[in-house]
């Protein structure tokens, strides 16, 4: 099998199990969850992954720690007063960029 060839079985595999992941506690469970904690844990779900993995390269895009650290306080300080998500990313990225020319002298 060619190089090509290992990388569409590749894809067809993940394709696969990523397509049974999701479909078959869709086909198997057919009645409304009502315990609280379970939708509450169900729903808050994404946000504790999607934090999981972004958490760890805010430190080291930047290239420096302290600007890593400014610019990540400046996004939680933006995202606890309710800013919109583009308003905080783009705060944050102009306050990292500032931090890196003040700091780097």
């Amino acid at each position: 099998m060619t190089d090509m060839g290992y990388v569409l079985a590749g894809i067809a595999v993940m394709s696969g199990i990523t397509w049974a992941i999701r479909m078959v506690p869709l086909a198997l469970i057919r009645r409304r969850f009502t315990n609280r904690f379970l939708l509450s844990f169900l729903y808050y779900l994404p946000y504790g992954v999607l934090a999981a993995m972004i958490f760890p390269a805010v430190f080291t895009s930047c290239g420096s720690v302290p600007v890593s650290v400014i610019a990540a306080a400046v996004a939680v300080l933006l995202s606890f007063f309710h800013a919109r998500l583009t308003v905080v990313a783009a705060v944050s990225v102009a306050v990292a960029w500032l931090a890196g020319l003040f700091l780097a002298r």
